[in-house]
């Protein structure tokens, strides 16, 4: 076998290998946080609110593609559970713009407490020092992946 169908070849694999372990790490983060009394859409209104991708009801939908109407429940009802804020839009009246409020804000930030912990007690009894080594290099390879 050619060097340039060797690399092709261990690429290839690489890259499906990759796909399915962060695909099962992603799953198993997502079991480590009980839903709790909210939804999946509910939950992903409010990661669009706090990463600045959406700021008005009609943004949300756009960027989650459903319907006005159907994120209009998603959001009132995080309003009533006083997870979101709105206010008047600055340029039309019309519009509410939208922010995770204090509430919204402590609860992303439990999620994120509660993953975190649990992959770090996971590092930490699965692997040895020297392998946690291993993966912060291989870490730091992935986030050139991602950046441009």
């Amino acid at each position: 076998m050619a060097p340039a169908d060797t690399e092709t070849d261990l690429s290839a694999a690489l890259a499906s290998d990759l796909r399915l372990l962060l695909g099962q790490l992603r799953r198993r983060l997502r079991e480590e946080v009980p839903p709790g009394d909210l939804t999946q859409p509910q939950l992903t209104a409010l990661l669009h609110l706090e990463r600045g991708e959406a700021s008005t009801l009609t943004e949300l939908a756009q960027v989650e593609g459903v319907r006005s109407q159907s994120m209009g429940a998603t959001v009132g009802s995080l309003l009533a559970l006083g997870l979101v804020e709105g206010e008047p839009h600055p340029n039309d009246r019309r519009r509410t713009t939208l922010r995770l409020s204090p509430a919204g804000h402590a609860l992303i930030a439990q999620r994120r407490a509660a993953r975190e912990d649990w992959l770090q007690r996971t590092l930490r009894g699965h692997l040895s020092p020297d392998e946690q080594a291993d993966l912060a290099r291989s870490v730091a390879l992935l986030r050139r992946l991602v950046r441009p």
